[in-house]
């Protein structure tokens, strides 16, 4: 039970780890996906030809097909994105997709659109994408009982929300965001981006409005922030929670950032990789196990904060916290490496106190006294005697005028780690026994892993060798020659005839046999891949009965209407992305967790049993408690309204109605 939540139960083990643990990574392409493999993934979810969620991340089915045959050497699998909202004239292009994808050795498809329910669906595992909005313990059941075999739950959720959906279904597998972006709003319920310029995010094209600067004014006008990134959110980092996460009855741990480069993903993979194994072999049951072979090997030591990097905030998995977002900028603000402990002109150089080892070419950044981020490149960086650095800087200190002594500098281009990422920086083996054998006539290598087998044979004159300790030696060291393969000889065995003595073998007929045999076991292994699990039978469900759906629904389909229908609703609206009049006055355009108020510190449950504090935020807010919504303003001219709902402890941004944005 150890740091679970209060009143909330562990999932017996029978039922909360029935299925192995899984590291599921991001693929921008087959190459980025081969690395997160590499790396150390149990699974890669990439996109296709189209729908996949990405507009600028698909992949030709040739190349998935190619990389799926690989992937099995590792049992490691294969989730296809199919999960934007879809047009009527796209279904069939999307079933076709489906069909093709299965042909190519996908293991799942992950879905959005339950439109696609109604279709002849190939015989394959569907995910329920973290677009379909599961924060309850209602939905995830409804889910469970279509048949979906895995559901990404929302990323809001606290430890005890994440086991109450546990709980609640009886059949699929949960999967939970575990690093990478975070969006600020409940995935597939943000229609900010479609509204503003037309680009749907359930569409897979989101111009992410949310990481705009935006001044903040009150109902009075007066103004609370000035061109600050208020929707903008830290990224996710649950590194530190993932044996609670565990324990609450999650499986699939997944890494976000299908648009990120392989630098990052090697890194961000490998990072979890260290994390679940340790915490597999502290376990010696057998249900905290890897779900796919292979064990890594690293070159490198991972770091999060030497890749891509906002911060980090485990956002609400312990309960909710007041800062989650990176007000100051929706860049990289990578590692803290020190303080500027001089300025100098003629040549223009800064001289800092370091914590960490700079090289030519590393880009830092720094506050300016507006509290923006401002960038710093390093040309060249020399040690200097008394334990500073001198960077000699691309610009000229005139155009730095808040870089000062004591200012914090950190790295968000780290040159030598991203150099080192660009070449080979893991090897993932497979432990294998290798077993020499002989006879009168003949020489016999069997090669066995995970349960499968390959042997070689030869024909041999055996005779005996004159110094057997030395053929022993010589036996052994040729079969643990295993480099190039996705084997390591773990364990090395001679069978001998007994009374007999070791023949001399050459070691050409050795290696010949060994290459033999491991190719062998390797066919093997890939052929023992876990064939596609079909989809669950679905299950009645009258969850909808006598229900009306609005534009939330994402029904941009025929099918999706019959699906809803079928459930029991009787009026459903149809989607945003085909109606866009319906987002005019819609008050929830963006619908999230996150409270603006309490990033600037004006929400009243920072206040408790501080009378004073109270009695001033009345007197500014209308002479009570409840939060006045807020305005918002960006660059390019929207005004966007906050409304608060203090009972859930939500969000809602929608447009400003006409007339109500306050004079300023």
């Amino acid at each position: 039970r150890r740091g679970f939540p209060r009143g909330i139960s562990m999932i017996p083990a029978d039922a909360a780890r029935r299925f192995p643990l899984e590291l599921l990574a991001p693929a921008r392409d087959t190459d980025v996906a081969r690395a997160a493999i590499d790396h150390g993934a149990d699974a890669v979810y990439i996109g296709g030809p189209g729908f996949g969620a990405r507009a600028s991340a698909g992949n030709s089915l040739a190349s998935i097909e190619s990389f799926a045959a690989w992937a099995k050497n590792y049992h490691a699998r294969i989730y296809l994105t199919l999960n934007t909202v879809l047009f009527q004239n796209e279904i069939e292009e999307a079933r076709q997709l489906a069909w093709d994808a299965y042909r190519a050795g996908v293991d799942a498809l992950i879905i959005q659109d339950l439109g696609l329910l109604e279709l002849d669906l190939p015989p394959v595992e569907l995910h329920a994408s973290t677009q379909c909005d599961i924060r309850t313990p209602e939905k995830a059941r409804f889910l469970d009982s279509l048949g979906f075999n895995q559901m990404v739950l929302a990323r809001e959720l606290t430890l005890a929300e994440v086991a109450r959906c546990r709980e609640a279904v009886d059949r699929a597998r949960i999967e939970f965001f575990v690093h990478g972006a975070l969006c600020v709003s409940y995935s597939g319920r943000c229609y900010l981006s479609c509204a503003e310029c037309g680009r749907s995010a359930n569409r897979g094209e989101c111009a992410q409005p949310c990481r705009l600067p935006y001044t903040v004014y009150d109902g009075t006008g007066r103004l609370l922030a000035r061109n600050k990134h208020v929707l903008s959110l830290m990224d996710n980092d649950q590194s530190a929670n993932l044996e609670k996460l565990i324990e609450a009855g999650v499986t699939s741990f997944k890494i976000e950032g299908r648009l990120k480069d392989a630098a990052y993903v090697k890194n961000i993979t490998a990072y979890y990789r260290e994390k679940l194994d340790k915490l597999i072999a502290a376990h010696t049951n057998d249900a905290w196990r890897a779900a796919s072979l292979g064990h890594c090997t690293f070159t490198f030591t991972p770091d999060p904060a030497r890749t891509f990097h906002r911060g980090e905030t485990d956002y609400f998995v312990n309960g909710r916290r007041r800062v989650i977002a990176e007000l100051d900028t929706p860049k990289s603000t990578g590692e803290r490496i020190g303080r500027v402990a001089r300025l100098n002109h003629n040549p223009d150089t800064v001289d800092i106190k370091t914590e960490a080892e700079i090289a030519n070419g590393d880009g830092l950044v720094y506050l300016d006294d507006h509290e923006e981020l401002r960038g710093l490149a390093v040309n060249r960086a020399e040690d200097l005697p008394n334990g500073t650095v001198r960077l000699f800087i691309r610009d000229r200190l005139t155009a730095h005028p808040a870089l000062k002594p004591g200012v914090t500098l950190n790295r968000n281009k780290d040159r030598v780690f991203a150099k080192t990422l660009a070449g080979d920086t893991s090897r993932r083996a497979i432990d294998a026994t290798l077993t020499f054998a002989f006879a009168d006539k003949e020489l016999r290598v069997t090669a066995q892993a995970c349960g499968a087998a390959g042997e070689a044979r030869m024909p041999f004159d055996c005779q005996a060798a004159r110094d057997q300790e030395r053929a022993r030696t010589g036996i052994i060291n040729a079969l643990k020659k295993t480099g190039g393969t996705l084997f390591d000889a773990a364990d090395v065995q001679i069978e001998a005839p007994e009374g007999s003595h070791l023949p001399f073998v050459p070691v050409s007929a050795l290696n010949n046999l060994r290459r033999e045999a491991l190719t062998k076991l390797q066919d093997a292994v890939a052929a023992s891949h876990p064939k596609p699990q079909l989809r669950h039978e679905p299950l009645d469900n009258a969850s909808f009965k006598d229900a009306a759906l609005d534009f939330t629904a994402n029904a941009a389909n025929s099918f999706a209407e019959t699906f809803w229908r079928k459930q029991g609703v009787i009026a459903i609206a149809p989607a945003a992305e085909t109606d866009p009049a319906v987002l005019k006055d819609a008050e929830n355009l963006m619908h999230t967790r996150h409270c603006i108020r309490m990033a600037l510190g004006l929400c009243p449950r920072l206040l408790k049993g501080d009378e004073e504090a109270k009695a001033r935020f009345k007197e500014r807010n209308g002479g009570h408690l409840k939060p006045e919504p807020l305005y918002l303003t960006d660059s390019k001219g929207h005004r966007l309204i906050a409304r608060f709902h203090c009972k859930p402890c939500e969000m809602t941004i929608g447009f400003a109605p006409a007339g109500s944005f306050p004079v300023v």
